[in-house]
């Protein structure tokens, strides 16, 4: 291709969807072929392989992001680069590899050119190119028939939705074909064993991409998509491809959290913003959350404006900021890093703020537990998804210790400091509204 044709292909590139068509629609046949054929001018960076000497291309992403056109171009590409190839095209099921991989609208046979000699023969599960290379479909959940068979390369789709571990190991087993066996995995992540050990294994060069990363895609779908799951886990599995795991022992499993998750909020009755202060400048974050208790006597986590890198000036208009927003009656701030400091920095943000100071006497797994315990019993609901700080509760584990993100959980001390105010103490205080 020309340099030429090669700039008005980028050009193209960047036009949304719908001008892209009607300008494609409004060109000849044979410039037309030309276009469709420039994968690698369409293909978003995700979409294309790795560099390096890698054996396995785990392609982790969200639902839209382009997996299996980015599949079926790959195993075009390892047809036509090794005449006489030997490829297996494995599936969850028999019939997801031949609906999705081969016969769907961004499948082997969508993608081919005229030039490839492609013939697809579902009785015998064959791709047959013109230069010899057969692409043979399989099942993962028969695994036994991948025993025997010997290739060059693999594509295998949606791994986290393989029954048969096994099917992992026999399809690897049988690579053994040419200099440079490799397998491309395209799919959306879930937290499976098989999942966590083909992401962790040597030789593995992982992709990640979300829904969003495909420009292709109508904004409204995207927009839509966003609003329903956006920060949920679902969506952040889903649509950000994000592999979420349970820390074994957590006191918040993931599970847990979903299933708090408001669909409305009542009025509230008392609203506490938790703080837990940095112990310096520059270092962890300021963890400020704030949470009220309703009419119904239920908690409900309502904002998470915790701050990171903030010096005591920003971190406490951060502080003042939240309560005048959310009308908080009182802030509940930890005094363990210099309880005069901590109060005189708010008292000069807001002279008139509700202040309570408190003292850590426990660790805090020890002092999440029992707000834990009002999850359990569905007490404690969140008003929306709040991804780090639900990140850093899913890290707390029980009997002590942390093992989310970031090296302490502040956003998650904040939100207990707010929520044992709330609802594991007496209060009996009359409401104070910042102004």
């Amino acid at each position: 291709m020309s340099a030429g044709a090669e700039r008005a292909l980028r050009w193209l590139g960047r036009l949304d969807a719908e001008a892209a068509e009607r300008l494609v629609a409004s060109l000849a046949g044979g410039t037309v072929e030309e276009l469709t054929q420039a994968w690698d001018v369409w293909a978003h960076a995700g979409q294309l392989p790795p560099p390096g000497d890698w054996r396995v291309w785990l392609l982790q992403a969200g639902r839209g992001f382009g997996k299996t056109r980015a599949g079926a171009e790959w195993v075009r590409a390892m047809a036509r680069a090794v005449p006489g190839a030997r490829i297996a095209l494995v599936g969850a099921t028999i019939e997801d590899a031949r609906k999705v991989m081969v016969e769907g609208p961004s499948g082997v046979v969508a993608v081919s050119r005229p030039a490839d000699g492609m013939v697809w023969r579902p009785t015998s599960s064959e791709v047959r190119f013109g230069n010899g290379a057969v692409a043979t479909l399989y099942s993962a959940a028969a695994p036994e028939k991948l025993r025997g068979p010997e290739h060059h390369f693999a594509w295998a789709d949606e791994l986290a939705k393989w029954s048969h571990a096994s099917a992992w190991d026999n399809l690897t087993m049988g690579l053994r074909l040419g200099a440079r066996p490799r397998v491309l995995v395209t799919t959306t992540p879930r937290s499976t064993a098989l999942m966590r050990a083909v992401r962790g294994a040597p030789g593995t060069v992982v992709t990640r991409g979300s829904t969003r990363d495909n420009v292709h895609l109508p904004g409204a779908f995207v927009a839509a998509m966003e609003a329903s799951y956006g920060g949920t886990r679902l969506g952040r599995q889903e649509l950000d491809g994000e592999l979420i795991e349970d820390v074994a022992g957590a006191l918040w499993s993931r599970a847990l959290i979903e299933r708090q998750r408001a669909a409305t909020v009542p009025e509230l009755m008392r609203v506490v913003v938790g703080v837990d202060p940095p112990a310096g400048i520059g270092g962890d974050a300021c963890g400020i959350v704030a949470a009220g208790v309703g009419r119904d006597g239920h908690g409900y986590v309502i904002e998470d404006a915790s701050v990171t890198g903030a010096s005591p000036e920003r971190w406490a208009n951060a502080v003042v900021a939240c309560a005048a927003r959310v009308s908080a009656d009182r802030v509940v701030a930890e005094a363990n890093q210099g309880g005069a400091m901590v109060e005189q920095v708010l008292r000069a943000a807001q002279a008139s703020l509700p202040i309570r100071l408190v003292h850590a006497t426990r660790g805090k797994a020890a002092r999440a537990e029992p707000v834990a315990a009002l999850y359990e019993s569905g007490r404690v609901w969140h008003a929306r998804a709040f991804p780090a700080l639900e990140d850093e509760l899913a890290g707390l584990v029980a009997g002590g210790g942390y093992e989310g993100p970031g090296r302490s959980p502040d956003r998650a001390d904040a939100c207990v400091w707010a929520l044992t105010a709330l609802m594991l103490e007496r209060q009996g205080e009359g409401r104070v509204r910042v102004m």
